[in-house]
């Protein structure tokens, strides 16, 4: 049963942002990658742009002074933020309370580490909806799609530089090992671009919106296939032949399973797609 949609708290624009964070006497860090949204149009778009249902259970990962989770909480069943900064963890449910006391029940707050949870409390996200830390961005976009099956989709506000990876497709300067491993999980796609105005502290870099819609992974071992991956692109400029030869135990060898894999040694990285890596992982499997 879907849960009803609830009228729109009043978000958090520069003033509270700025009153909170004088309350906390916090002070913005680049380690943790802290940059809070604060303009409402944006936060508006980022929810519409999720395309949440009643029935979605929603992980966000750094909600920080609460900005995004206001304009989450009316559209989702629940919410489950995960926020490293204890400070933010503990102000986050208060905050919700005094702005949308009737949508107080629908928050979950675990103050953790996005990239060292190994589960989750109460029921099981569907959707990632995030600001996500700029520094770790990738590693916890992949360690949450890996540990987290039942998320069927995910919209994450990333570094303009990080989304184009992201969504890049093979042959493209941006396609690299984030492109690759990202595709391994589902369809990516770019879904926006959003500047440095809007957020507290500005970052000195421009921002983009990362949409992913899962769908089944190619056959093969993801472990194996991100091995792959991982060879390949540390020499990108070189031939697959030579650039997976420690791979595979040297060039001759390294040539066979390309041959096997039904693939041009000659070719580099950037040219396969996930499923081709995938098949090439797979030619070191017993027959």
């Amino acid at each position: 049963m879907s849960t009803p949609p609830q009228p729109s708290p009043e978000l958090l624009g520069p003033v509270a942002i700025r009153d909170l964070a004088r309350q906390l006497e916090l002070r913005p860090t680049k380690t943790l990658g802290q940059n809070f949204l604060h303009d409402a149009n944006t936060i508006r778009r980022i929810v519409r742009t999720a395309e949440l249902t009643g029935e979605d259970v929603v992980l966000e990962v750094g909600p920080g002074l609460g900005s995004l989770t206001l304009g989450l909480l009316p559209v989702a069943a629940h919410v489950t933020a995960v926020e490293i900064d204890p400070r933010l963890a503990a102000r986050l449910p208060r905050t919700v309370a005094e702005r949308a006391p009737a949508l107080a029940g629908r928050l979950t707050v675990v103050a953790a580490d996005a990239l060292r949870i190994a589960e989750l409390p109460g029921p099981a996200p569907t959707a990632l909806v995030a600001n996500l830390p700029y520094n770790v961005a990738v590693p916890v976009l992949l360690h949450l799609l890996e540990l987290l099956p039942p998320l069927r989709r995910a919209l994450v506000l990333v570094q303009a530089e990080v989304a184009e990876r992201l969504a890049a497709a093979p042959g493209t300067p941006a396609y690299g090992v984030p492109s690759v491993k990202a595709a391994w999980y589902g369809e990516v796609r770019r879904a926006g671009t959003v500047g440095r105005r809007v957020f507290w502290p500005e970052p000195n870099v421009d921002s983009g919106l990362v949409a992913l819609v899962r769908r089944p992974p190619p056959p093969g071992d993801r472990a194996a296939t991100f091995a792959v991956v991982d060879a390949a692109f540390a020499s990108r400029r070189k031939s697959l032949r030579a650039a997976l030869a420690r791979w595979a135990g040297g060039p001759a060898a390294a040539e066979a399973r390309l041959r096997a894999a039904g693939i041009d040694p000659a070719t580099r990285g950037e040219q396969l797609s996930v499923a081709d890596f995938a098949r090439l992982a797979a030619t070191g499997d017993p027959a």
